[in-house]
């Protein structure tokens, strides 16, 4: 007898990219100079031969899949829906479809009261690595190559 499987393309992420993802969280302002929360998400530079450039921008692109399909800088940035789950003041978990983990959010107080608030944040998914150490300046840095190179996806999220 046949058995026939779901397709995984379905599938969101992994707990292992999850747990590895690095990710940074702050309150600036949008293109309109209106205040905003944000999120960087980032894949840690390889450890192995199959952490290639091509395959750490592939994991990173179907994690932008799974929260709904982020856009380039360019483009108008798409509206994701409920992918943030505030617990608390200092608990915050991003949501992916397809999984049943989801990520947890560096964040401040004011920063989960101001998604709160305006009810937003928008999620930046970074294409090439960056170390989960990174500082302040490095964080700047590697927004500003991404921006001027395109290598960026942008999304609006909203608290569930």
């Amino acid at each position: 007898m046949l058995t026939a499987r779901t397709p995984l393309a379905a599938a969101g992420p992994g707990p292992g990219l999850l747990a590895a993802l690095g990710a940074w969280t702050w309150l600036g302002v949008d293109p309109d100079d209106t205040d905003i929360a944000h999120v960087l998400l980032t894949h840690p530079p390889g450890h192995t031969e199959h952490d290639t450039a091509e395959a750490i921008e592939a994991r990173m692109r179907r994690l932008s899949a799974s929260l709904g399909g982020l856009a380039e800088p360019q483009d108008l940035v798409p509206d994701l829906g409920e992918r943030l789950l505030i617990v608390g003041t200092t608990t915050v978990l991003l949501r992916f479809h397809g999984s049943r983990f989801g990520t947890r959010l560096p964040v401040r107080p004011g920063w989960t009261q101001h998604v709160r608030d305006q009810g937003q944040a928008v999620i930046v998914v970074g294409l090439d690595p960056l170390p989960r150490s990174a500082d302040l300046a490095r964080v700047d840095a590697y927004l500003d190559a991404g921006l001027a190179s395109g290598r960026l996806l942008l999304g609006l999220a909203h608290p569930a």
